[in-house]
């Protein structure tokens, strides 16, 4: 096991307020809002999106161009899936179990919106400075 998210967010590689960063061996983290999720090692370096509470968190999120985000959805068992897809197209993940996850790595700046397909209202953010 490469590494845990806990308390929703967790960047490997990426330093921002609003993310934590524990490993397997953390004995301690935000005990609100966790999610027992182990990563891939290709997440790592990604700043990560928690689909949780029927929301995209944090957003929005910057990432410098070539940088990786990945989503994973935090919500509990039963919960139905949702994707992340870009409002241009850009991408799409098919639908998302709790647990699983999916990674886009972004070559180009700009501010990219993007919604959860069977969820609608769920929108956010991905800016990717120059």
């Amino acid at each position: 096991m490469w590494g845990r998210l806990i308390g929703g967010v967790m960047a490997l590689g990426v330093v921002s307020l609003t993310l934590a960063c524990f490993s397997e061996r953390s004995a301690t983290g935000p005990a609100a809002g966790s999610c027992d999720t182990s990563l891939d090692p290709g997440q790592f370096g990604s700043v990560i999106i928690a689909i949780q509470g029927f929301a995209f968190v944090p957003t929005p999120v910057h990432v410098p161009v070539g940088g990786k985000v990945s989503w994973v959805n935090c919500e509990p068992d039963g919960t139905p899936a949702h994707t992340t897809t870009a409002d241009g197209g850009l991408w799409g993940s098919t639908p998302l179990e709790p647990g699983a996850s999916f990674t886009v790595t972004f070559a180009s700046a700009g501010t990219f919106s993007y919604h959860c397909e069977p969820h609608p209202s769920m929108t956010a953010q991905v800016i990717v400075d120059p």
